[in-house]
Formats: C-alpha cells, structure tokens, sequence
C-alpha cells in the first residue's frame, strides 16, 4: 500500500476529521499515533493512543523525542467555537490563535530532525476560513491564514528533505456539526450551497492526505490542495434577476 512501513502522527487525531486521516492512513498501510488530550471514547483499530497536549512546548519535546520514528505529521489539532469578536477580550481569542497556529509549528518544530531524516511530510489542516471572512470565528480564519503561510515557508526551508503541504479543507460532516450547522434541516440546507451538493466525510479529508504523504505527491511540495466539494456558490447569483439559468 501508499504508506507501507511509514510511522505517522496525527495530532487531534481521536474524533472528527482527524479520525478520519487517521484511518485513511491506516487503511494505507502506515503505523498511525494519534495524539489528544482526551482519550478516543472508543480505541481506533491499527492505532496507538498518547495524550498530549499541543499548546504544552515541554510535553510537545518530550513526545517526539521518545519516538524512535516518524516519516509523516499531520498538523490536524485545532477548532473555534463561534465567538464574535466583542463578546471576549484579545486574550481569549488570543488563545484560538495559538491552538490552531502556534502550535502546529511547535509540533513541527519538535518533529522537524525525525522528518528530515526519513525524508518526511507535514500535512497542514487548512480551512477554507483562512481564505474568506469569517465572521464569528475571525481568530480561527487569521490563524488558518497564518497556518497556509507558516506551510509555504516551511516548504521552502526545510527541502529538499521535508515536503510541506496543506489540506484547505471545507464544510465536513462530523459528530460536532450541529453545533456549526443546526439539525437535519440545517445541515441538509447547508449542504445545498457546496457545488458537489453534500458536506465533506472525514474519510474525503484522510483520503487526501493519504496523497499527499505518499510517494504519489514526491514532488508536490508549499502546495494548498482545495477540499471543498467546489467551494461555494457566489451569492450575487442568487441575488441577481438575469441569467437564472446558473
């Protein structure tokens, strides 16, 4: 398979999204470490669980030091509740800042000497956020942002010995998506607006990232591969009284 003998890491890697790369890269043959600060409520098959908080520098050192290994790193932990940016101080949207960006450099930061001796790939967990307004999480899309930036940069310092790339990923249907979306009507008509007519699986997500780990992308390096279902559809068609057709 793609990954065969690889020793990959996923951070936030127990539920949602990062359950999905983490199986994905399963299914592709590598041994998967999936890192959070709570355990999964149920173990995943083919994985090994370690507790780790991403925001903590020391224990971030301390994990990848005792890794006799690693050949991929999926900077995937992150998230935002909604938030306007009145309703809390600098200092708590602060905190989303470094969750989503400070600490996948961190982490590939204390990753970096295993990657480049194995000839490595960091796969960055982009949002779409990071390229639109995101009002009501307008610290996770700066962060998001920042991340893609962070991304390019690596790639460019760290090769030719590590390749860098980033996921932009879109609306993806997880156990946490009401709290984005609503119910069933919420979701269904959220799903609506995506050209591909459905939100994201997480399996979509890990089946990209899949790619991008494996010798498939060699040569693919400071790239931002769209995992959007299309992206979305512009609203002044909508809006507009011609061409109804589109």
């Amino acid at each position: 398979m793609e990954l065969d003998g690889k020793v990959a890491v996923v951070t936030g890697g127990t539920r949602g999204v990062g359950a999905g790369i983490a199986r994905a890269l399963v299914g592709a043959g590598a041994q998967v470490v999936v890192c959070a600060r709570r355990a999964p409520e149920v173990p995943q098959s083919g994985t090994e669980f370690v507790p780790l908080d991403v925001r903590d520098p020391d224990a971030v050192r301390r994990f990848f030091a005792g890794l006799p290994r690693m050949d991929v790193l999926v900077n995937n932990a992150g998230g935002a509740p909604h938030r306007l940016l009145t309703a809390a101080d600098a200092e708590r949207h602060a905190r989303v800042v470094e969750l989503n960006l400070v600490a996948p450099l961190t982490v590939s930061l204390a990753a970096h000497d295993h990657l480049r001796r194995t000839k490595g790939s960091i796969v960055m967990i982009g949002s779409v956020s990071g390229g639109r307004p995101s009002p009501g999480t307008a610290a996770y899309g700066a962060a998001k942002a920042g991340l893609e930036s962070l991304a390019r940069s690596m790639a460019v310092e760290w090769a030719p010995d590590i390749r860098v790339n980033t996921l932009v990923v879109g609306m993806v249907r997880t156990e946490l998506s009401h709290l984005h979306y609503g119910d069933r009507d919420g979701l269904a008509a959220v799903s609506r607006t995506v050209p591909l007519g459905r939100l994201a699986e997480p399996s979509d997500v890990g089946a990209a990232a899949v790619f991008l780990a494996s010798d498939a992308a060699a040569y693919i390096s400071g790239a931002s591969l769209l995992v959007h279902g299309g992206g979305e559809r512009p609203a002044f068609l909508d809006a507009a009284t011609a061409n109804k057709e589109l």
